[in-house]
């Protein structure tokens, strides 16, 4: 293999990915830049360059598709022994081979889902959850495990990071249901994928000869997706390295949409400041898109808050093709029809079904696409609306199939996989030939179908596979929650779509309170859901189509309004606008912290022009004038301080100045009743003079 035969495809900058053979490398790569191709190459080029040995290479993904993919893309290159893992695939496979030695015996068994164990611990708590907060629950343990927060640790912990009230519990009761989780998994001699890796770190931690003998092992870490790593995976990540500089991590933070679980982009942003010496390298040449949809996601990300530092400003390698559409429809139905006759006359016009998707916010928007797509005939497929492992259906499957390998590993049954797979399956009553029409039983024949499907994918990767190395990367999948799906139109939330595209993307159901999520209140929370539509933007490679409705249903109130995201990007004459309260025309303005540049969002940080952790603008020397009328006044009228005027409202005058009664009675919080109560004390004391003693109120 001639290494500089390696380098003849790539652009310069991937060119320069791929010859950065030693660490510490941080590769920042935006959407559809080739970041798979530069990152393999560059695997590819320090093992053909004699640079490196290939059994010392660990490459780290966050889904079996993409360790698969990039075993794949080595495969092609002519590579062999490079590991190319998940985290919990890695850390799994270190676990044990060690375990006999580190605790003797064997390793417990992984549970295969999470729920049926919270269900237990719950029940024994007396609490019923329904399945959704049941997910909820299962959700959040997830999030306390890859923080490293134990049971006992959980309600301080949950507060600090303002979790809320997951599956509608208190946290108190949350923690009692995390601490009977934890008892239920050790009665049953099981383990969940967070001990795996929690495991494995205290392996490490606690036997230094286990510790060096990895590391002697693994002398070069690359890890995929870098800014969706959580505590617990940096933790392990900074194990495997042992002070060790041999690292290069790719990722984008522009598409960072899973700090919920955990996950956080401080590790990619402050990579330098850990690494002062690292090598920085931008990839912002997009080949996945059309020049117009680019344009779109550059202008998304633009008006995004916070520091432009790591930001990257795609540029479309792609011939133009059609303008992105913006659409506004009266109720929910409507949106759905429509974009359901566009997916027809999409597929009557040469694209495949598989190659079309509609994707929303949350879950519960599918079931009008659903409908939609049934009645016109349209094959379709859900992808991420529940776990695909945790489906009764799939745990059964997976149980059967198991038992299967075993069988033929001792009988050397050699018949085809396809053939193996699909008899096990129509032994819980699966016919390919028939599908159901919807409705349960067809959800349970499209689980079963992408079984099927993913065995002969397998068989066409590896002719040799069996029913063991089909287990094998199902167990891989489960760890990553990456589930196979059967062809049709895509209906999947935004956070499923995470490093997928097609080549018509809808983006549907784009209103306030749902892109943002209504419980997106931070500054932070709103950025993050603007990121999420930045991700749905960057799926599509050549049809856009952005739509909303001002209604859930024919006839109810068209009270919604179009996603402010969209505010500033989509032309006026879209559709149909928003229904908004007071003067015809009026939209809400889009403030931004004076210091750091974020947007602003709630009322309070609105008003006073800053975020809460920023340094103020205004006079404090005024400031603490203000303040201290309004003690005066409060005293007067016998109220609390915040009746008289707010922090938020003080702040703004302070900042302000406003020299007159207009300008006054524009600062938020001052209505007609405070300006002619205050309005002449504070332009008094914006002035400079002495205001006016308040009057004592009687009673």
């Amino acid at each position: 293999m001639d290494p500089d035969a390696l380098l003849g495809g790539l652009d310069a900058e991937q060119r320069e990915v791929a010859t950065a053979l030693r660490g510490p490398v941080c590769v920042l790569a935006g959407a559809g830049t080739g970041k798979t191709r530069a990152i393999t190459h560059r695997l590819a080029y320090g093992v053909a360059s004699g640079a490196w040995d290939p059994r010392s290479v660990l490459a780290v993904t966050f889904t079996a598709r993409a360790a698969g993919e990039m075993r794949g893309r080595l495969r092609e290159l002519g590579v062999s022994g490079v590991q190319a893992r998940t985290f919990h695939a890695a850390a799994l496979r270190q676990l044990t081979y060690f375990w006999p030695r580190v605790v003797g015996g064997d390793p417990p068994r992984i549970a295969g889902s999470k729920v049926a164990l919270v269900r237990e611990a719950a029940g024994r708590l007396r609490l019923a959850p329904a399945p959704t907060a049941l997910r909820d629950l299962a959700g959040e343990i997830e999030w306390a495990k890859v923080t490293r927060t134990a049971p006992t640790g959980y309600v301080a912990a949950a507060h600090a990071g303002d979790r809320g009230l997951p599956g509608g519990y208190d946290l108190e009761a949350v923690a009692r249901v995390y601490a009977g989780y934890e008892e239920a998994k050790r009665a049953a001699g099981l383990i969940d994928f967070e001990d795996v890796l929690l495991l494995t770190v205290a392996t490490l931690e606690e036997r230094p000869d286990v510790a060096e003998e990895v590391r002697a092992v693994y002398r070069r870490l690359t890890v995929d997706e870098y800014q969706d790593v959580n505590p617990l995976q940096q933790a392990l990540l900074e194990l495997w390295l042992g002070g060790r500089e041999e690292l290069c991590v790719v990722g984008d933070p522009g598409q960072t949409i899973y700090s919920f679980t955990g996950a956080t982009p401080g590790y990619l942003l402050g990579f330098t400041r850990r690494w002062p010496t690292a090598r920085v390298i931008k990839l912002e040449r997009d080949y996945r898109s059309t020049p117009q949809i680019v344009d779109l996601a550059n202008r998304l990300l633009a008006r995004a808050g916070g520091s432009g530092a790591a930001r990257l400003e795609l540029r479309a390698q792609r011939a133009p093709g059609p303008e992105p559409t913006y659409t506004g429809f009266d109720d929910e139905p409507a949106e759905a029809a429509a974009v359901t006759q566009r997916i027809r006359a999409l597929i009557a016009a040469g694209t495949p079904a598989a190659e079309i998707a509609v994707l929303f916010r949350v879950n519960a928007q599918s079931e009008v696409y659903e409908a939609a797509l049934a009645a016109a005939s349209v094959p379709y497929v859900l992808r991420g609306v529940e776990r695909f492992f945790e489906r009764r259906e799939v745990v059964q499957a997976v149980v059967l199939l198991r038992g299967a390998a075993r069988v033929a590993e001792t009988t050397g049954d050699d018949r085809p996989l396809a053939e193996e797979v699909a008899q096990v399956l129509s032994g819980m009553g699966w016919d390919p030939e028939v599908t159901p029409a919807g409705g349960a039983s067809r959800e349970r024949w499209e689980s079963l179908a992408a079984l099927a499907q993913l065995a002969e994918e397998l068989s066409a990767r590896d002719p040799g596979a069996g029913l063991r190395e089909l287990v094998v990367e199902l167990d891989e999948r489960a760890a990553a929650q990456h589930a196979p799906t059967v062809p049709g139109v895509t209906l999947a939330s935004l956070h499923a779509a995470k490093g997928l595209e097609w080549d018509a993307v809808f983006l549907v159901g784009l209103v306030d309170g749902t892109l943002p999520i209504v419980h997106a209140v931070t500054a932070e929370a709103v950025e993050e859901e603007r990121r999420l539509l930045y991700v749905g933007v960057t799926r599509a490679r050549v049809h856009l189509a952005l739509s909303w409705a001002l209604a859930r249903s024919p006839g109810g109130s068209r009270s919604r309004r179009p996603s402010r995201f969209l505010e500033g990007v989509r032309p006026a004459s879209s559709g149909p606008g928003p229904a908004v309260r007071g003067r015809p025309g009026a939209r809400r303005a889009e403030v931004r912290c004076h210091a750091c540049g974020r947007l602003l969002v709630s009322a309070t940080d609105r008003k006073r022009g800053r975020c809460e952790g920023c340094p103020p603008a205004y006079d404090e020397d005024l400031y603490a004038r203000l303040k201290s009328w309004r003690l005066e006044r409060a005293r007067a009228d016998s109220v609390p301080a915040y009746v008289v005027l707010t922090d938020a409202t003080l702040e703004a005058v302070a900042s302000r100045r406003p020299e007159d009664v207009a300008s006054l009675a524009a600062i938020p919080g001052i209505g007609a009743a405070k300006l002619e109560r205050y309005g002449s004390a504070l332009l008094a004391m914006v002035a400079g003079r002495p205001a006016p003693a308040p009057e004592v109120t009687e009673g």
